[in-house]
């Protein structure tokens, strides 16, 4: 049973996830609620969950503190977090905002946690190897393309655009300003591919329902009673490159007259609902188009250079080394008194004059395992360009994990993980070496 952990002190949200945990058939999750600051505190630090439910509005609960205690050491509090507001008093996109440097992954209105809390858990933990990758690997980005199969459930989109727009803050790609504006971006384009391309809804249809009071989620409830509507799915495709991303968002629909609907959508009112992820998206992107049919569109965005990855507060008071091209970093067979954590640049990996591979932010570590292992050096690293290292003694690491003992929780839990990975990579070897045997 996994077990989830709630900040929160407010009775009636409790009630209702309590409800939600209960009503859940499979019986999969316990709860643990924290609403005093030294326990949260203490639970974020050394339980390290890798996904904690926060109610942001609640009123006993000093969210700020708690948000500049895990902005203080992002790189130990990388967890993502299910956000609870209360509609009608709180604004979604003020906290997305307000907490930009946080990895929200969704943020729920009160009122459909009891319908869709244990659904978006679900997802998450469905692609827990997607969003938290952060671990001991010279190969961090491999595998960093992949694609969501989303039901045509317009309240639980928001979590496959917050997912997909973490992936990319984490990894130091785009600028925390911009995390929000991509996370609602690529939400409103996954919405109207619901609504206009497997639901069939047209402008003039919504147009008529919204005048009515009708919202979008009940005109897609509506058409979804139509077997045929319903079993139409959104494939989500993303691709992560050196320089940009790809966001595909592709229908089930029969499309539409895509030069009709954008001019249709440029003649209307900035602040109008219509059209407003098509507006977002292009002042977002690098590059925004559709197929020919409609029933897919293309988002392409530029990486921020500029960004570096955040130093561990743990590392903050180590000698930080800048790098310009052509340097050279680490020498083949020297001794490993130390090793580097990487806050910028890219670097060559040489063995015997050869290049074998290369570095990165994404890979956190150079040199570790020589380090750990208290032998030579295996490889020369040379910086391919401008860069940032933190140089770790082994005096000042051993002083790390005597100052910061949840840091040795961590790195443990890090290593665990490649060496399970590890693992599962030569049993599937194994047994392709004994499939082509027989």
């Amino acid at each position: 049973m996994s077990i989830l952990g709630v900040i929160n002190s407010d009775p009636e949200i409790k009630k209702v996830i309590d409800s939600a945990i209960q009503e859940d058939p499979a019986k999969a999750y316990s709860v643990r609620y924290f609403s005093r600051e030294d326990e949260v505190l203490e639970y974020l630090s050394y339980d390290l969950p890798e996904v904690v439910i926060v109610n942001f509005s609640d009123p006993q609960i000093d969210i700020n503190r708690i948000a500049t205690y895990i902005y203080s050491d992002k790189w130990i509090l990388d967890f993502g977090i299910v956000g609870i507001f209360l509609g009608g008093k709180d604004e979604e996109e003020s906290f997305l905002k307000r907490y930009k440097f946080l990895n929200i992954l969704t943020m729920m209105d009160s009122y459909r946690l009891r319908t869709h809390l244990i659904k978006n858990i679900q997802i998450i933990e469905q692609n827990s190897q997607i969003i938290f990758q952060r671990e001991f690997s010279r190969n961090l980005l491999e595998g960093a393309s992949g694609s969501f199969i989303i039901e045509n459930d317009i309240l639980a989109i928001p979590l496959y655009a917050g997912m997909a727009a973490t992936i990319l803050s984490q990894r130091g790609l785009i600028n925390p300003d911009h995390k929000m504006q991509l996370q609602l971006a690529l939400a409103e384009l996954i919405v109207n591919a619901v609504e206009h391309g497997n639901c069939g809804i047209t402008y003039e249809e919504k147009s008529m329902a919204m005048e009515n009071g009708l919202s979008v989620v009940e005109l897609v409830v509506e058409r979804c009673r139509d077997p045929l509507v319903k079993k139409k799915k959104i494939e989500f495709l993303w691709d992560i490159q050196s320089d940009k991303s790809i966001f595909i968002i592709r229908d089930e629909g029969k499309g539409f007259d895509v030069k009709a609907h954008l001019r249709k959508v440029a003649s209307q009112d900035k602040m109008s609902l219509h059209g407003r992820g098509i507006r977002m998206a292009s002042m977002l992107s690098t590059e925004l188009k559709y197929n020919e049919k409609g029933n897919q569109v293309t988002l392409i965005l530029a990486h921020d250079a500029s960004m570096e990855q955040n130093v561990p507060a743990g590392f903050s008071k180590e000698q930080v080394i800048d790098l310009n091209k052509g340097d050279i970093v680490l020498r083949e067979n020297e001794p490993s008194d130390y090793l580097f954590y990487i806050v910028s640049g890219n670097y060559s990996v040489f063995h015997k004059s050869k290049k074998v591979g290369s570095l990165s932010p994404q890979d956190i570590f150079m040199g570790e395992i020589a380090f750990l292992l208290n032998q030579p050096r295996s490889a020369s690293v040379r910086a391919d360009g401008p860069g940032k290292l933190v140089r770790i003694t082994r005096k000042s690491f051993v002083s790390l994990i005597r100052d910061y003992p949840h840091y040795g929780i961590f790195l443990s839990k890090l290593m665990a993980r490649r060496l399970v990975r590890a693992n599962a990579q030569n049993v599937a070897l194994t047994a392709m070496i004994k499939g082509k045997e027989t």
